[in-house]
């Protein structure tokens, strides 16, 4: 399956409801990153937030490689300021693989420094079912992964604003507050996340890449909406209250149904 880079394509890739999965699958080089940058958002958001990248100590020289990777001078900072990813060099440390570095301009909910130094297992330890379903998939996909080959993969959210960092600190219940069927295509977007996985060949670490793509409901197609709506119904009721949807999926639902009322008729 192509990846692709908008909202919509990667909401078309992404999981789809049911139990949580890896979903990978194979990524061109020529693909592999998106080749319109918007330096300056980049810029502004590192500028702004100089905690946005870690380097500990024995990531260096992986942090150079993947800058020498993406064909820029220096290290992980600015190799991450000259792509529109986000960049996280994990490690080996035993049977563990670790984030020894993170340069995260636009986040989705987390901050580097609560996961800088943390191995797989605890990045991922608030994802509900992760322990028991995911856990040692991608323990074995990072032991064996080689050089050369890329592999993607896309995952969504629906929020309540277009920014490109996402770090909501007030109510889930407030936040969601003014939504309803009439409105939810201004007031709920879908955030897209495009991210890929590569064995760097000469440090051996895995770099992992993160692409934010953000639209409104109401600029994607019927399908789409359709797609995340049921996704909603289905998706495992921890992973449900971690992303607030019981605050927005009902008006959600509305809106789709509403949505498909408005394409039929405009068919008709």
């Amino acid at each position: 399956m192509m990846l692709g880079f908008s909202v919509e394509e990667l909401a078309m890739a992404g999981r789809g409801g049911g139990a949580p999965r890896m979903g990978l699958s194979r990524v061109s080089e020529a693909a592999w990153l998106q080749r319109d940058v918007d330096r300056a958002a980049r810029a502004h958001a590192f500028d702004a937030h100089p905690d946005a990248v870690r380097v500990l100590p024995g990531a260096e020289a992986a942090g150079r490689e993947v800058a020498a990777l993406i064909g820029v001078a220096g290290g992980l900072a600015e190799a991450a300021r000259a792509t529109w990813e986000d960049l996280c060099i994990l490690q080996a440390d035993g049977d563990a693989y670790v984030l020894t570095g993170a340069a995260v301009a636009f986040p989705t909910d987390w901050r580097v420094e609560d996961k800088i130094g943390q191995p797989l297992a605890a990045i991922h330890a608030p994802i509900h079912g992760y322990a028991e379903q995911l856990a040692a998939g991608v323990d074995h996909f990072f032991a064996t992964l080689a050089a050369g080959p890329i592999f993607g993969r896309a995952n969504w959210f629906v929020v309540a604003d277009d920014a490109w960092r996402y770090l909501p600190t007030d109510d889930p219940a407030t936040r969601f507050a003014q939504v309803t069927r009439e409105n939810a295509g201004q007031t709920l977007y879908l955030r897209c996340e495009r991210q890929t996985l590569r064995r760097l060949p000469d440090s051996g670490a895995v770099l992992f890449t993160i692409g934010v793509a953000v639209a409104a409901l109401d600029t994607l197609s019927v399908r789409v909406v359709r797609r995340v709506s049921a996704a909603l119904d289905t998706g495992p009721a921890g992973e449900h209250a971690r992303r607030a949807a019981p605050y927005y999926a009902p008006a959600l639902a509305a809106y789709a149904t509403l949505r498909d009322d408005r394409s039929i008729e405009e068919a008709a």
